[in-house]
């Protein structure tokens, strides 16, 4: 008993100072005042987005950015999105849409939407965006300045995230409660180390000429963490890649309601750690299996301890991804409880080969 308290203490211990430095380094993507000319292709793949495309579309011509190109791919819709996008593009010479082919076995959906939108692209700079995503300005010209200034082959924006419904709240923050206490983010950028690198496919900002050279989507097609995978290659491939929050100048509600929430992050939660169940299973036990023992001791001191770095690590997260901290603390258990819901569901779907997404198996 005492070796598993000492041990759940030291990873309480561990994410409390992972967490205390992403908060002190404060790694978010600085505004910048400085206006840039060169050509940014605006990439987006859609599949079955009538419902968010239109405020996307209509955040990017409103933003202050003037030399860019929008091109959207139709990943084969079943509703009106090409319709819309097509009727936007008519009014807007910058915006143009490519109606997608059937997908090619071994691809996945998105990868392969994004590796044509790659070849049709005329920029210097490829910004690959989703279709539930609305931007701010100052956001281009911020990560411009960025690319230039450090030499970037690639720069990812983890987005604020927006929730309106009580299934998004006890779900949807799980994501950057993951990312910030596990992970230094100024190390990705920092070190070598190609293991230490992941990336958030909501914002790819890649230096053209590295990409067309490389064709990072074709590189990983079959996979679905696509974004991570991406920036471990920039990485081994000697280039240098980064990882920022987006410091309000981009949102994105990522689900809408409960149900839709669990099924996204169970589609991808065992692929983040390599679909190896094991160490999927380990991680629970020690994030919310070791707390409970904790608890079952009745030590006062013990579960003061604890509590109180949860606490703290809980209201750092909120305040660097731009969240309420009540929320997250009082609506903390229901997460955990979420977060098993979704190890078990991904394991689940892994196994039975039932990881479904938009009507595409992926897996």
């Amino acid at each position: 008993m005492i070796i598993v308290i000492s041990i759940t203490l030291f990873f309480i211990v561990l994410r409390f100072t992972v967490t205390l430095f992403n908060f002190i380094s404060n790694p978010k993507l600085p505004t910048v005042n400085r206006h840039y000319d060169d050509l940014v292709s605006i990439l987006i793949p859609a599949r079955n987005e009538e419902e968010n495309i239109s405020s996307l579309l209509e955040s990017i011509s409103k933003q202050d950015y003037s030399n860019y190109e929008v091109i959207i791919y139709d990943d084969d819709s079943s509703d009106n999105t090409y319709a819309i996008c097509t009727a936007l593009a008519a009014s807007n010479s910058r915006f143009s849409v490519i109606k997608g082919k059937s997908l090619p076995d071994g691809w996945t959906g998105k990868n392969y939407a994004c590796d044509q939108l790659a070849k049709k692209a005329q920029g210097k700079y490829f910004l690959f965006l989703d279709a539930d995503e609305t931007i701010s300005n100052g956001l281009i010209n911020s990560a411009v300045y960025r690319m230039q200034l450090y030499k970037l082959g690639l720069l990812s924006l983890f987005t604020n995230q927006v929730m309106k419904t009580i299934g998004e709240k006890i779900t949807v923050p799980l994501l950057h409660f993951l990312l910030l206490n596990l992970l230094p983010l100024r190390l990705v950028f920092l070190t070598k180390n190609a293991s230490i690198a992941t990336a958030c496919g909501q914002f790819m900002l890649f230096d053209a000429a590295i990409y067309r050279k490389n064709r990072w989507h074709n590189l990983v097609k079959n996979k679905v963490v696509e974004d991570a995978e991406i920036m471990r290659l920039i990485k081994s491939g000697q280039y240098k890649g980064e990882l920022l929050l987006a410091n309000g100048m981009i949102s994105c509600r990522m689900y809408k309601g409960y149900e839709e929430a669990i099924s996204g992050f169970s589609k991808n939660a065992l692929a983040a750690f390599n679909y190896s169940i094991p160490a999927l299973l380990v991680y629970i036990l020690l994030l919310i299996g070791g707390p409970m023992i904790v608890i079952m001791t009745l030590n006062f001191n013990l579960i003061f301890f604890m509590a109180g770095l949860i606490i703290l690590t809980r209201v750092m997260i909120s305040l660097s991804s731009g969240q309420n901290a009540w929320y997250n603390i009082i609506l903390h258990p229901l997460q955990m409880i979420n977060l098993v819901i979704i190890a078990f569901m991904s394991v689940q779907k892994h196994l039975t080969k039932t990881n479904m997404w938009k009507g595409r198996r992926v897996g």
